[in-house]
């Protein structure tokens, strides 16, 4: 399928290409249909808006004629920059792709298949002008399934806020707003894309959040359904651990060992007491193999702990990887 681009650019796309203060970040997987509409209504959102930009389309292995249109983009237009990525590695790997390449101040997310209006994006700038480190878009009026993805969201939304700390109504919602050195701090992987505020936060960032508009998707098909539910639970356990014991893992394990250990040998000063005092069998009974349990269990729990204690130490102290976040210095030395 052939389609045809209009170009838009002037005698101001290489100042604007040499200097942005706003990279917007697209992942994009098998979008052909909507490509030249995506070009259309960010060039004109962004120029709209007035400031230098540059717009990132992270091609994520797509298969159907996505390159060729946007290699056409690219060379028209010297304000979009095209990754494209060897074969399909997710959404969270084109997101860290595109990070990597973003030279603006402000990086901005959004997805390709023109459900996130580009229209948003001031509402979004306000807010990070305003001192907010994260700006995440919020979908008021959902235009999607109930079933399929409105219901399962709203739930993830619920236990992820609950479990971050991080109040969200939408965090499943592409289009937001980052400040580039409160991301240069995350580190993504597997699939931590949704999580990207929870843990742009633990660094230290401020987060906001405001309404945006949402489309019905015109073109293709959702790459998204219920299935990754269970993928959600599984990295947000991911997410809470990193968040809370990445510095100090004994103190999850130690404190599992430790409880399962103690049962155990409560169970067993029962027993002793059934054996010793009151004279009775122990031997067939249950509980005895249960108590055993619990201390062999707590052991090795404790010991895994101090094992994750050792390579923490070793990955810290190896890269030399600093156990906080500085916002800024006042009056620094400049040595």
């Amino acid at each position: 399928m052939t389609q045809t681009l209009v170009s838009t650019t002037d005698d101001n796309t290489t100042e604007q290409a040499s200097a942005p203060s706003i990279s917007v970040v697209i992942p994009l997987y098998n979008e052909e249909e909507s490509i030249p509409h995506l070009y259309e209504k960010l060039t004109e959102a962004l120029e709209a808006y007035g400031k230098p930009y540059e717009v990132i389309i992270v091609d994520d292995g797509s298969t159907d004629g996505s390159y060729p249109l946007l290699r056409q983009i690219a060379e028209q237009d010297k304000r979009f920059k095209i990754v494209r990525l060897r074969r399909n590695f997710g959404q969270t790997a084109a997101f860290a792709a595109g990070f990597d390449h973003a030279r603006g101040d402000v990086i901005i997310t959004m997805d390709a298949d023109l459900q996130n209006d580009p229209a948003d994006i001031p509402k979004l700038m306000e807010k990070i002008e305003e001192g907010f480190d994260i700006v995440s878009g919020w979908r008021i009026n959902r235009q999607d399934r109930f079933l399929d993805r409105k219901l399962p969201s709203m739930i993830a939304n619920r236990l992820i806020s609950n479990v971050t700390d991080v109040r969200l109504h939408d965090y499943g919602c592409s289009l937001k707003a980052y400040r580039a050195e409160v991301l240069r701090e995350v580190r993504l992987y597997g699939e931590l894309h949704r999580f990207i505020p929870a843990l742009a936060s633990q660094v230290g960032g401020a987060v906001a959040e405001v309404p945006v508009n949402h489309h019905p998707r015109r073109f293709g098909k959702s790459k998204y359904g219920i299935s990754r539910t269970i993928r959600v639970i599984l990295d947000l356990i991911t997410v809470w651990f990193l968040g809370t014991y990445s510095t100090r893992p004994l103190h999850v394990f130690g404190t599992m060992g430790l409880i399962s250990a103690g049962m155990g040998v409560l169970l067993g000063l029962y027993l002793s007491f059934l054996k010793l005092v009151e004279g009775q069998n122990i031997g067939g009974r249950p509980l005895l193999l249960l108590a055993v349990l619990l201390v062999v269990v707590g052991v090795q729990l404790i010991t895994m702990g101090l094992l994750a204690e050792m390579i923490i130490r070793t990955y810290h102290e190896s890269q030399g990887k600093p156990i906080y976040v500085v916002r800024e210095v006042l009056n620094a030395d400049e040595a």
